[in-house]
């Protein structure tokens, strides 16, 4: 199959996005934390189009322009059945007429909404892998991709979350573009799932800037920046020279934590934006850990990036659960 779709006149990056994303105060969240009106802004990469929004387009952008220009007619990925990144590879593969395979731990059966809702409606294939450790999703993807070019197609495998030197350097732009928006920003604070969108942050604003929340979703997230961030930005990034706190995972990636839960609900009562129970949930509870603690100070300028994540809410029973009971009656 040929790959057609929108004009690929620049190989290095295409067009899936619309920027800059939206850089918006958040006064009301502000005070409630204790800092300055003026101290917190919401970079809202969940609103820039593609396949219901999230930072997986800033990566695409850059690796699906690699995998055209290498004249692939299918992308494969891995990811966790309520992957941001898997639904936002799907979209790009819909977007630019190109065959999608979506390699999940688990078996049929389960849950199928919120993400996989829209793996589905975007037309990707999905391939359960039982019950395997993550490590091994990358081993199965390499298969199907085997089994593909004997099929006569021609695959490219994108790692988890997209997170490769390539998919950073979309992350490398948007620091550029916060710096144009909001000259002088002290802090970023971003959650960090597989590693590529802190790097390639901490590679355009420096380490000293950018604090990520760890989600769990890998092992030795420090390690796996620093590299990242060294190959991206083609200087030396130390692990211990990031900012990164450990301290939201709970029980674990898939768990809901109390505090992950009371920052979803202060962000949307507060400011009317709505966070996911993975990723920005995590991120935002680390936040507020974080002026708790005297790591982000009153009248310096915070920044959070809503990576998105919102058709993940959809499929959490557990925050499902927890948010549902909630809601209140009148009179």
């Amino acid at each position: 199959m040929t790959a057609t779709g929108p004009t690929r006149s620049a190989p290095h990056r295409v067009a899936l996005g619309t920027w800059p994303s939206p850089l918006e105060p958040a006064p009301r969240l502000a005070v409630a934390l204790g800092l300055g009106k003026e101290d917190l802004w919401f970079k809202r990469d969940d609103l820039v189009g593609l396949g219901g929004g999230g930072n997986k387009t800033r990566k695409l952008e850059f690796i699906v322009a690699a995998a055209l220009a290498a004249g692939a007619d299918t992308l494969v990925t891995v990811g966790a059945p309520q992957s941001n990144h898997a639904r936002l590879t799907a979209a790009a593969g819909a977007r630019f007429g190109l065959d999608v395979v979506l390699v999940f731990p688990g078996h049929p059966g389960g849950t199928r909404s919120g993400n996989i809702t829209l793996d589905a409606l975007f037309g990707a294939r999905v391939h359960w892998a039982g019950k395997v450790a993550r490590e091994q999703l990358d081993e199965i993807a390499r298969d199907i991709a085997n089994q593909l070019r004997k099929d006569g197609a021609h695959p490219a495998v994108i790692p988890l979350g997209g997170s490769s030197p390539v998919g950073a350097q979309g992350y490398v732009r948007a620091g550029e573009e916060l710096s144009s928006q909001l000259p002088g920003a002290h802090t970023s604070v971003v959650a960090l799932g597989s590693g590529g969108t802190m790097a390639g942050l901490v590679a355009a604003l420096g380490s000293e800037h950018v604090l990520g929340i760890d989600t769990g979703a890998i092992a030795e997230p420090a390690n796996v920046v620093s590299s990242l961030a060294t190959d991206t930005s083609g200087r030396t990034i130390t692990a211990e020279g990031l900012y990164i706190r450990t301290d939201q995972v709970g029980e674990g990636y898939a768990h809901l934590t109390e505090a992950t839960a009371d920052a979803i609900e202060l962000t949307a009562r507060t400011e009317g934006v709505v966070l996911d129970p993975t990723y920005t949930g995590r991120a935002m509870a680390g936040l507020i850990a974080a002026v708790r603690d005297g790591m982000i100070l009153r009248g310096q300028t915070t920044v959070f990036w809503h990576t998105g994540g919102l058709p993940g809410l959809f499929g959490h029973p557990q925050a499902l659960q927890r948010f549902e009971s909630t809601l209140r009656q009148y009179p």
